[in-house]
């Protein structure tokens, strides 16, 4: 754990001391807020299911942004084959990488609490377990785009091939629930299944069912596992 907690944070220090981190967090805090914002202000409604329901197509833009280069940046420098040289398992590389993708997610729902402060202090009737399902919801929806993301990363060296090969693997799986209607019954509830939105919408109503949460984990580590499998084919060649 020592070795994935000290890449940990160095991606997160990499993505402080840029300015493309403070733009994304600001541009993903401007969208989820106006989407916060406008039924308040023209329905009367506080409460935080519009914001629930905009972080989702958020991340399809947003989380391919942040990890594109977590690994294709390494392969294009060079500097994949100095991390080799240390005493570091494939794994802890992508651990590293994954945790700090999700840290800096973690950082963006953490600023959008202000939208529950603002329930608070308007004296909103609050469904506490609601809203922490939800949030919940987006960190496992968050951790599953990561780990796409980091496998799209390590697939090339090329960062804007990497955001593209992510961002149609994520809104695949993001899609796929608004398709249900033209396939045949036989095989709707198979793909039914399959749709992420399908187990983040069972999430965000209050449910938490094992189903979900071992749909929601078997695709990060699947992912991660099969980027652990791409790092360690370069040194079959």
């Amino acid at each position: 754990m020592g070795f994935t907690s000290t890449i940990a944070n160095k991606e997160l220090k990499g993505y402080f001391n840029t300015p493309s981190a403070y733009i994304i967090l600001v541009v993903f805090l401007l969208i989820s807020g106006w989407f916060f914002a406008s039924p308040l202000f023209i329905n009367n409604q506080a409460d935080l299911r519009s914001l629930f329901g905009i972080i989702p197509i958020i991340y399809i833009f947003f989380i391919p942004a942040i990890t594109m280069g977590l690994i294709a940046r390494e392969k294009n420098n060079g500097t994949i084959e100095l991390l080799t040289t240390f005493p570091l398992r494939d794994n802890e590389i992508v651990m590293g990488k994954f945790w700090a993708s999700l840290g800096l997610i973690g950082v963006g729902l953490l600023f959008t609490l202000i939208h529950f402060l603002t329930i608070l202090i308007l004296g909103s009737n609050i469904d506490f377990g609601a809203i922490f399902c939800g949030y919940l919801g987006l960190i496992l929806l968050g951790g599953v785009y990561s780990a796409i993301g980091i496998f799209a990363s390590s697939l090339t060296n090329n960062q804007i091939v990497a955001f593209i090969i992510s961002f149609f693997i994520i809104f695949f799986l993001f899609i796929l629930e608004y398709t249900l209607i033209l396939l045949p019954s036989s095989i709707a509830g198979f793909f039914q299944y399959l749709s992420i939105g399908y187990h983040f919408s069972n999430i965000t109503r209050g449910v938490i069912d094992t189903r979900n949460l071992i749909y929601f984990l078997t695709l990060i580590v699947l992912f991660l596992r099969l980027s652990v499998i791409l790092l360690q084919t370069r040194k079959w060649k």
